[in-house]
């Protein structure tokens, strides 16, 4: 199985979006912080099936993690 960095953002109204940097076009929404991550499981899910189907490669993770970063 493989592991999938993905990137959180909150949004103005306080829902949160999903990206992977691996994964173009693989987004999820969610009200709260951990129903967001919940549904980017699923999300990445669909994606690799798709992929599967499709006879497309499966990415391979190149993303090792991330940081928060505060400005000076």
């Amino acid at each position: 199985m493989n592991g999938y960095v993905i990137v959180l953002e909150r949004s103005s109204d306080g829902s949160y979006g999903a990206w992977s940097p691996d994964l173009p076009g693989c987004v999820a929404l969610g009200d709260t912080y951990g129903d967001c991550v919940l549904e980017m499981r699923e999300a990445i899910g669909f994606h690799i099936d798709g992929l599967r189907k499709a006879g497309e490669p499966i990415p391979v993770p190149a993303a090792v993690g991330s940081e928060t970063v505060l400005a000076a």
